[in-house]
């Protein structure tokens, strides 16, 4: 074999000029990373199929806040289904093979999902820092109509924002010497200048990030103070069980608050500073470092149902009413009645 035959075998289009080099990577190396970004998306995929089913299927979960769930496990979901394949190919074999304007609409949509998906996990928060700290008036303010209209502002605003920043080309504005250097034929890389890295970061990342720190840290007072004077009435009254139970349950769910808000920081911060610093250091980290972390940001989506799965007693009831039910044909209607 000639050694511009071997050249060729490492291009993403061997018969064209200007072709992007393909990843050089070993066959076990691609299975294997072929094999974690699958289950990722299988994870995220059928994890959220399994939400989006469980709330529209049973009516005890039917309510304003499971609304915004359902809402947030759609955004994932449609991010495992149309973003993450395409970005799996890309990542492993290094090269884009759909052209110069299904990149620029994966770019888009990748955007679009990921911030919708970071503000509707604040929706959450404003959500569960009313139904604690002010329930009362909790009713009266968080409705079906209310929250259907924040959705909705929250999906068209990340549409709007994503799609008009990588079709606009303003990203890439101040770059463009630097962008036609990099660019090659089979590439596709979403380029942010200074002032939209930071602007992008301080929107998808920073903003939720601190409204779910904020109120969980407000909600995790309450909950204290709450379980003190539960548990003060227990010590005085003979009907202690009912408040034992209301204790347990509040520490329980600012617990798996406190999950949530972990797992977004952990799997967000470092592809969210990534992005913010990548451009003042004129984008000298590899693209695979980068890739690693758009991954783990990835990671996030695939986790979300895993923590309603697994502490939420809900949740759990109707992801084993579906699964025995309609996935191995049992009949488990007894689980239908949530307490």
């Amino acid at each position: 074999m000639s050694f511009n035959e071997t050249e060729n075998i490492f291009l993403c289009y061997p018969l064209h000029q200007n072709s992007c080099p393909r990843a050089h990577r070993l066959t076990v190396v691609k299975m294997a990373m072929y094999a974690v970004m699958l289950l990722i998306i299988l994870m995220t995929v059928f994890g959220n199929l399994l939400i989006i089913i469980s709330i529209s299927h049973f009516k005890q979960l039917q309510s304003p806040t499971h609304l915004i769930v359902q809402s947030l496990a759609v955004c994932d979901c449609l991010l495992g289904s149309l973003v993450m394949p395409y970005s799996m190919v890309r990542a492993v074999e290094g090269c884009w093979f759909l052209g110069d304007v299904v990149c620029k609409v994966h770019s888009s949509l990748d955007m679009t999902l990921c911030i919708s998906s970071l503000l509707h996990l604040s929706l959450i928060s404003i959500d569960r820092y009313w139904a604690i700290c002010d329930p009362l008036k909790y009713r009266m303010r968080v409705t079906n109509t209310t929250v259907t209209v924040f959705i909705t502002f929250t999906w068209i605003f990340s549409f709007v924002y994503s799609f008009s920043i990588v079709f606009s080309g303003v990203n890439a504005v101040g770059l463009e010497a630097f962008i036609l250097q990099m660019s090659c034929f089979g590439g596709c890389v979403l380029f942010l200048n200074k002032e939209w890295a930071v602007t992008c970061v301080i929107l998808a990342f920073i903003i939720p990030g601190t409204i779910m720190s904020s109120l969980y840290i407000i909600i995790f007072t309450v909950v204290k103070k709450h379980a003190k004077v539960l548990s003060e009435k227990v010590s005085v009254t003979t009907t202690g069980v009912n408040s034992q139970s209301s204790a347990h349950r509040e520490r329980k769910a600012a617990k798996t608050l406190a999950l949530v808000m972990g797992v977004f920081f952990i799997c967000w911060l470092p592809f969210s500073i990534a992005t913010a610093v990548f451009p003042f250091f004129n984008f000298v980290t590899p693209g695979v470092v980068f890739q690693a972390l758009l991954w783990f940001a990835y990671f996030n989506s695939a986790c979300n149902p895993l923590i309603y799965g697994f502490f939420y007693p809900r949740f759990q009831k109707a992801f084993k009413t579906l699964i025995f039910t309609y996935i191995c044909g049992f009949n488990y209607s007894h689980t239908l009645t949530f307490e």
